[in-house]
């Protein structure tokens, strides 16, 4: 006869999980059945390697579509966790019952193949296979119900203070739960043809032929170790016949699936995902722990987290002398005996450490909340555990290159001329092509020249399965990144993202990839007839033939076809920019503004042909206003036109014969980004402050949002100086001018700055 105890828990509960412990050192299993994907079974080992560190999580994926995946986290104070030691360190056997995850992927791939029409055809056939539809997990709150009953508003605080906080015997505690979720569950009015009812109903069918099988192999003591809801339902005197499970479970398609073991983060156990029910505290459920694995007491348990409050809050300088936490930790007691609490919780120690260690500021709360409550752990799996070769390749090179991943975002600044740092930029940069984004670029202030690079760097075990799905490009991050870019090259469908594509394998060192996007642009450009497209690939081709020198690449061939489409624009630009409407003129000033930005970077490129271009535009009157003043505008900015010239142009820009709406359009496209020409020149001032005083009333209502929109984008204190000037009035023809300035007076102070020069100057 078989003895079988279920043990519902609360995932990640440490009270739940010191009651498993001691359950199971009270029954002594011969047999331990853990709740979870019996794919599981597999790396179960693993876990008692003395280089795996909790926080980790298994990893299951659907082989042929690995965005098909499941994390299973666990913590050293959850009690699959606990449970699963105790059988590794006791030579007892231990397996996972759950619905295979190679049934769950492939009914998930299945419905999202599916039509989106509903009820298609009839399905109401005995042996069909019931319409399962995996868009959420099954996580019906009977702990609510169970804290409502009890007169809590909040769950997490009545299973603290009812299951965390208990006194009872492990065995007889369990057995209280499961038959208070028997209750909970025979009142659960939810149709059969429910989802989430039909989820739980296959998985909890699963769970069953699984404890059947284990009992027909004569185990003496089996120990269940399960969700609380889950618990009734695997009570073998609870069982339905096992031809209805049968039933339930017959025909459901399967996948090809694999299974890792991977890092876990504190951060990532707050949240919900697989079987980690998340738990908002996970650094104060560690602590909790940890005490009552020790067997200390409740009141040592307050104690020391208060301590390790304050030690945080001196870590950032901020007072807390023992005092205050002698005095925070009675607060703590009167606080929990105020609310009717056997004793503090991490909500009586949150309002006592804000009152008397953070003098009543929550800010250097928060400062304890994500480094304490919630905890900066990042977990660690042995070597041994199954991977793939792109994700050993990666652990390689950060144990090569000393980039030990982390949970704690930090910022990483690089400096290109070291060889070991450019290293690192180079598979970071690899990474992103990839879609693993370990890192992020960043800045980090006006110092960064061209040398040196900012990545902000987290790791998330998400990126994990990221790593899966790139492994299909290649088994090396190299191979992998230069193979992506082949493939991307091939299906871009535009210069601009072919350009980007460009710039983007320069950073990560591919010369291969170079060479094929090289050859693809080429030929694309070649086609390109459309100046527009031609336009926005002047930008990352000029990027990539500044920075290639840095990293030492060879841009010889991309300097050409740089060349090449400056001149194919230049020739283009004019007769492109004519008879345009607002919309295309508006992306045809982008399109020039990104151009200009472009060959900005490349001091040593022949711009005449470029100027000339732009010339042509601004003087012409069949282009779009708003395209022609910004070509006014760039030529101002290089010295190829003068103020005077500017001002008469803006004149019969803003005569009567011109549209009102024609004229905003030209006046944007000339003011468009900074403030200087009317704050520092005012005949242009007064030119466009007498426009604006006459335009006539029955267009004013539509020239005054294009006005707005260019007056907004200047800074507040250039709005300011504008309305200062308006305000005080000038004289038409008094300009900003060298004629202005007193040169005689200026004399001393230019000798003095000509001496601290060192430039030879006649008394």
């Amino acid at each position: 006869m078989t003895d079988v105890h279920v043990l519902g828990i609360r995932h990640h509960g440490p009270g739940s999980a010191h009651s498993v412990a001691e359950a199971l050192a009270t029954v002594r299993p011969d047999l331990v059945l853990v709740e979870g994907p019996p794919e599981l079974d597999q790396v179960l080992p693993l876990l008692s390697d003395p280089e795996m560190a909790p926080p980790v999580a298994g990893l299951i994926y659907a082989v042929e579509q690995p965005r098909l995946a499941s994390f299973y986290p666990l913590a050293s104070f959850s009690p699959e966790w606990v449970a699963i030691r105790w059988a590794l360190s006791t030579g007892t056997e231990v397996r996972a019952i759950d619905l295979p995850a190679a049934h769950g992927f492939a009914m998930a791939a299945a419905l999202a193949e599916a039509p989106s029409s509903e009820n298609d055809g009839d399905t109401s056939g005995e042996d069909a296979v019931p319409e399962v539809r995996l868009q959420q997990p099954y996580r019906p709150d009977a702990i609510a119900t169970l804290a409502e009953a009890a007169g809590y508003s909040d769950a997490e605080r009545w299973w603290e203070d009812a299951i965390e906080h208990r006194n009872a015997g492990p065995v007889d505690q369990f057995a209280t739960i499961a038959e208070a979720i028997a209750e909970i569950r025979a009142v659960d009015n939810r149709a059969s043809d429910h989802p989430d009812v039909i989820e739980n109903n296959l998985r909890e069918a699963a769970m069953r032929r699984l404890l059947r099988a284990a009992i027909r192999e004569g185990h003496g003591r089996i120990v269940v170790v399960c969700g609380a809801y889950h618990a009734p339902a695997l009570v073998p005197t609870n069982f339905p016949p096992a031809a209805a499970d049968n039933k339930l479970l017959a025909g459901l398609p399967k996948a090809k699936v694999a299974v890792t073991w991977v890092p876990w983060t504190s951060d990532r156990l707050s949240l919900r995902s697989g079987y980690g029910a998340g738990v908002t505290a996970p650094g104060w459920y560690q602590h909790l722990f940890a005490h009552w694995t020790a067997q200390e007491s409740y009141g040592d348990v307050a104690t020391t987290w208060l301590v390790r409050v304050a030690r945080t809050l001196r870590r950032e300088n901020l007072d807390a002398s023992t005092a205050s936490v002698v005095e925070a930790s009675r607060m703590a007691g009167a606080l929990a005996a105020v609310r009717g609490r056997p004793s503090p919780g991490l909500a009586e120690l949150d309002d006592a450490a804000q009152a008397v260690l953070c003098d009543g500021s929550p800010l250097p709360l928060e400062l304890v909340h994500r480094e304490l409550t919630i905890g900066l752990e990042l977990g660690n799996v042995p070597e041994s555990a199954p991977t793939v070769p792109l994700a050993a390749d990666l652990t390689a090179a950060q144990r090569r290159l000393r980039l030990k991943p982390s949970a704690l975002e930090e910022v990483l600044t690089i400096d290109l001329r070291k060889p070991n740092q450019l290293a690192r930029s180079v598979l970071l940069h690899r990474l992103a092509l990839l879609g693993v984004d370990w890192g992020v670029p960043s800045e980090t202030g006006r110092t960064m020249g061209t040398f040196k690079e900012a990545w902000t760097l987290c790791w998330e075990p998400e990126l994990a399965v990221a790593l899966v799905e790139a492994s299909r490009y290649g088994t090396t991050v190299a191979s992998a990144a230069a193979t992506y870019v082949s493939e991307r090259a091939q299906v871009a469908t535009s210069l601009a993202e072919l350009s980007d594509l460009l710039a983007r394998c320069l950073l990560a060192d591919l010369p291969d990839g170079i060479r094929g996007v090289v050859s693809v642009l080429a030929d694309r450009t070649a086609l390109q007839h459309d100046v527009p497209p031609l336009l926005e690939t002047i930008a990352p081709l000029a990027r990539t033939c500044r920075y290639g020198n840095v990293r030492e690449v060879d841009v010889t061939e991309v300097r050409r076809i740089l060349d090449t489409t400056v001149v194919r624009t230049c020739v283009g630009l004019p007769i492109a920019c004519a008879g345009l409407d607002d919309e295309a003129a508006a992306a045809m000033r982008r399109a020039i503004d990104s151009a200009q930005h472009g060959l900005s970077l490349l001091p040593e490129l022949p711009l005449d042909d470029w100027h000339g271009a732009l010339a042509a535009v601004a003087g012409s009157d069949r282009i779009h206003g708003s395209v022609a003043g910004r070509a006014t505008r760039l030529l101002l900015d290089a010295g190829l036109v003068d103020g005077d010239e500017v001002a008469a142009r803006l004149s019969r820009r803003l005569s009567i014969a011109t549209p009102a709406p024609a004229a905003a359009a030209w006046l944007d496209g000339l003011l468009s980004g900074d403030a200087v020409l009317l704050i520092h020149d005012r005949r242009i001032l007064q030119i466009v402050d007498d426009w604006v005083a006459g335009v006539h009333d029955d267009v004013f209502d539509d020239v005054l949002p294009l006005l707005r929109r260019t007056f907004s984008l200047f800074s507040p204190p250039e709005r300011r100086e504008i309305g200062e000037q308006v305000s005080r009035g000038s004289e038409p023809g008094q300009a900003a001018s060298p004629m202005m300035l007193d040169l005689t007076g200026a004399g001393p102070a230019i000798r003095t700055m000509a001496r601290y020069l060192g430039w030879e100057a006649d008394a």
